[in-house]
């Protein structure tokens, strides 16, 4: 369990600095990462650091297509974890 602490940690800690260093290129005028980088690292995890780091940089918080997508994900995420938790998979892997 510890182990996949840890991988959440670094997962959110890099999702919260990516989309900051997106904010300050953008603040620069400078070529930019793009939306997919951005919304996979939500996907794979970095729904609350990329979340955190929209709200204190105030990035992409009014692109409407970009909350579209990151909703999604969020939405999508819950799910997921409605039904691991609803049909307990652990019971159904035997190692």
């Amino acid at each position: 369990m510890i182990p996949f602490f840890y991988v959440f940690l670094i997962i959110n800690t890099l999702g919260f600095l990516v989309m900051a260093y997106d904010k300050y290129l953008a603040k620069n005028h400078k070529r930019r990462i793009s939306e997919k980088t951005l919304l996979t690292l939500v996907l794979i995890g970095g729904t609350l650091g990329s979340g955190l780091s929209m709200l204190i940089f105030r990035h992409k918080t009014a692109k409407r297509s970009y909350l579209l997508k990151f909703w999604a994900i969020i939405l999508l995420q819950m799910l997921v974890f409605y039904f691991l938790y609803r049909y307990d998979i652990r019971e159904k892997i035997t190692l």
